[in-house]
């Protein structure tokens, strides 16, 4: 074709309205799905901390703990160049928390309405004092606070409101993580439930942000055969922020035993797995997994944990 004239063998301009009328809808429909990476850097870390034991010096003191690692772990320097350790120490002393999660669901248990509401008010308060004293705060913190299910989300709902209270409103850069999601309708009531506190605090709509924690096999895969976190995802919109593998509860549900229950199982891989492929070019973060193996005890513990923790980050980052 050399002109916009249709002979007998080209294409005629109603063919090419109609192509354009069916394709015009895909385009923004695949624009508003996959708006592509987020240009922000993401935290190496996201950090968890019962919201019974963490204070504003949290961050301050896990950091200096962390320093003091390399002077009874020999690993640390056979793993790490000079350099690369240089750098480490920089970090570890002025911002040693990328992204902290004040924990009021397993890493916290029921402690009775009374004492939770105070801790949760605590953990607002908390909230609050890092950002408006940023050395050594975590660059983006927020919640983790009891998930949907029948017999726990009016404690969830509640302890998210006593936070919001005690920080005096929405803290700038805010999370709110889910826990064990198992059903795509379940975003529409975080959705709900975010707009009532965007309301109440007069902020413009998905201020408040939220992380979906995958530790439920639904999550995967539900029951029509379909991937639930890739239609959260969507379903969310701009709201969600990120997934995060749940690696003890996801593996425990899969009927794996608790010794063999790893971020580097093959049931590990296969669900984060989805989770990439569900996240790919929506902006959406990927959180591996944890590790429950930490580095205390003996020097040859101590030892182990950390080259045990340098293959397992080594291998997220080979994946991706």
């Amino acid at each position: 074709m050399t002109d916009g004239t249709a002979g007998e063998r080209g294409i005629t301009d109603e063919a090419r309205a109609r192509i354009e009328e069916l394709l015009a809808p895909v385009d923004a429909d695949l624009g508003r799905w996959f708006p592509g990476d987020r240009a922000e850097p993401q935290p190496v870390h996201t950090v968890y901390v019962s919201a019974a034991d963490v204070d504003v010096d949290t961050p301050r003191r896990w950091g200096t703990a962390a320093l003091e690692l390399e002077s009874s772990a020999s690993a640390v320097a056979e793993l790490a160049g000079d350099e690369v350790r240089e750098i480490v120490r920089t970090r570890l002393a002025t911002n040693p928390i990328e992204d902290l999660r004040i924990d009021l669901e397993d890493g916290y248990g029921w402690r009775g309405d009374e004492r939770e509401d105070a801790d949760a008010r605590r953990a607002g308060q908390t909230l609050a004092r890092w950002v408006a004293d940023r050395p050594h705060a975590p660059r983006s913190a927020g919640v983790r606070a009891k998930g949907l299910g029948a017999h726990e989300r009016a404690r969830g709902i509640r302890t998210l409101e006593l936070v919001l209270d005690g920080a005096g409103g929405v803290p700038p850069g805010f999370v709110v993580t889910v826990p064990k999601l198992r059903d795509v309708r379940q975003v529409d009531a975080i959705t709900v439930l975010c707009e009532e506190f965007e309301r109440a605090h007069g902020l413009t709509e998905a201020t408040v942000r939220v992380e979906l924690q995958i530790e439920i096999p639904q999550a995967v895969l539900g029951p029509d055969g379909r991937a639930t976190l890739a239609q959260a995802i969507h379903r969310g919109g701009r709201r969600i922020w990120g997934l995060h593998y749940g690696t003890y509860d996801y593996s425990a549900a899969c009927g794996i035993v608790s010794a063999q229950q790893s971020l580097e199982h093959p049931a590990a891989d296969h669900a984060k797995a989805v989770m990439q492929v569900a996240a790919a070019q929506t902006g959406v973060w990927i959180s591996d997994g944890s590790t429950q193996v930490m580095p205390t005890g003996e020097p040859e513990q101590i030892d182990a944990a950390v080259r045990r923790h340098h293959r397992l980050v080594t291998r997220s980052l080979e994946r991706g």
